[in-house]
């Protein structure tokens, strides 16, 4: 029979997911949560005499401001704010036109080539922005009116624009992995570089399906008339303008890699770097920094928002033995350690169907995370595995973000049907990417081992 403790430890988190329904902001919802069952909790054990343990008395609201203190002051989360505003900055400098123009007129004569062409800079502001928003929208703006002209099907180029937005949530700099970093007391260099392998390899699959299905269904993406010959301007232009945000990536990631600055430091590198493009690229104005740093406010309230509502949160849940109780339930799970993880990640995916990722690496991450451990396995490849698993929730509806990104910019032809045909692929694509990483965990310790061999 169930304890008290854990009976409400089952009606915190059963409320969670039903209050989620009701379309309240998540940040209110955790809060509110952590305050009525924090008073329940206290009533239980100090005036009902409960078969129940709680934090004594009403210090637990001490500890609320403690935690909540520790969070804002965190030095690692400054990152935020700051790559937030690199993103933002770059979907603002007019690099992606000049990469998609040039792109398409390499690439474009190839079968497939558009939507190849499409992923190489999905991963290119993957690694240089990290805010699959920006991303999604700004792809679907610069090449679904050209994939759509050179009669790519709909669900075709739908689901290569919404996959290679997402690539940003993985591909380092990412905003996740630093809030899963500091949500586990991890390295952030450490997930940075055990990421940026998985990330490209599943890069690679979006490729590599692409040319396969251009082949094996022509209909699907017919070849271009109209495109200039290849020439050794063209390949010069390209390359130009790969240059410019290849150098930004190789600055903030390779300083961070080499050890030569903070995850921190190398998010205001970042940031300089993409208000300097700009300016070379004569597209800077004071109005539009204005805009960015607006956006970059209220993009970085939003976050943190949901961080204090989830820190009060995790202080009721863990004061009422929640960590005990998910603990205990997945160890006493009749599996392998293997099977326990399997059913983590089953669990995420499942999850991704209704939830952000944002309140999953929250929620979920900090009471599954010390399992892990007890079972054996290296932090660093579980978070990774974990960020691969979440990935897919931006692209599973019904609360898959990309999708709702690609749908308010998508020409008008373009129906939610076609966008969830196009998608399905790649979701699979992506749990592939889950399944190598599971059974070749080098894939991500490999970088993270002969960095630090060095």
């Amino acid at each position: 029979m169930l304890e008290t403790n854990e009976m409400l430890v089952i009606a915190m988190l059963g409320s969670f997911i039903a209050l989620l329904f009701t379309g309240f902001p998540v940040a209110w919802i955790l809060a509110g949560l952590a305050v009525i069952f924090s008073v329940i909790g206290i009533v239980t054990y100090e005036y009902l005499n409960w078969d129940t343990y709680f934090m004594t008395s009403w210090r637990v609201y001490g500890l609320f401001v403690q935690r909540i203190y520790a969070q804002m002051t965190n030095w690692i989360l400054v990152a935020l704010p700051m790559f937030v505003f690199m993103g933002l900055m770059l979907e603002r400098s007019g690099i992606a036109e000049k990469l998609m123009v040039n792109f398409v007129r390499l690439f474009g004569r190839f079968r497939g080539g558009l939507g190849v062409a499409v992923i190489l800079i999905g991963i290119l502001f993957a690694a240089s922005t990290g805010i699959v928003g920006a991303s999604v929208v700004l792809l679907a703006m610069l090449s679904m009116p050209v994939m759509l002209q050179q009669n790519y099907s709909k669900s075709f180029a739908s689901g290569i624009v919404a996959s290679s937005g997402t690539l940003g949530i993985l591909i380092p700099p990412s905003i996740m992995l630093i809030i899963m970093a500091d949500q586990l007391s991890l390295s952030v260099g450490s997930l940075f570089m055990g990421a940026l392998i998985p990330g490209l390899l599943l890069g690679c699959l979006y490729i590599i399906y692409v040319i396969a299905s251009a082949y094996l269904n022509p209909k699907a993406c017919e070849l271009p008339t109209d495109l200039p010959p290849v020439t050794w301007g063209l390949i010069k232009e390209t390359l130009l303008a790969v240059i410019p945000p290849l150098g930004l990536i190789l600055a903030v990631l390779g300083s961070i890699f080499m050890g030569i600055v903070s995850p921190t430091e190398a998010a205001g590198v970042g940031a300089l770097g993409a208000t300097l493009l700009a300016i070379l690229n004569k597209r800077f104005s004071f109005p539009m920094l204005a805009d960015v740093c607006r956006r970059t406010t209220i993009t970085t309230a939003f976050v943190f928002g949901i961080f204090l509502g989830a820190t009060a949160f995790a202080v009721v849940l863990r004061n009422l033995g929640g960590d005990e109780f998910i603990s205990d339930s997945l160890q006493s799970i009749p599996l392998s350690s293997a099977g326990i993880v399997i059913v983590i990640l089953l669990i995420t995916f499942i999850a991704g169907f209704f939830l952000d990722w944002l309140e999953i690496s929250l929620i979920l991450l900090p009471l599954v995370g010390p399992v892990v451990v007890a079972l054996g396995f290296d932090l660093v490849w579980f978070v990774v595995l974990f960020a691969l698993a979440l990935q897919t929730s931006f692209l599973t509806p019904p609360v898959g973000f990309s999708l709702f990104y690609l749908k308010g910019v998508a020409p008008p032809s373009v129906t939610t049907l076609d966008i969830y045909k196009g998608v399905i692929p790649f979701i699979l694509l992506q749990l592939l990417a889950v399944a190598l990483v599971f059974y070749f965990p080098n894939i991500v310790l490999w970088l993270p081992q002969a960095m630090y061999a060095n």
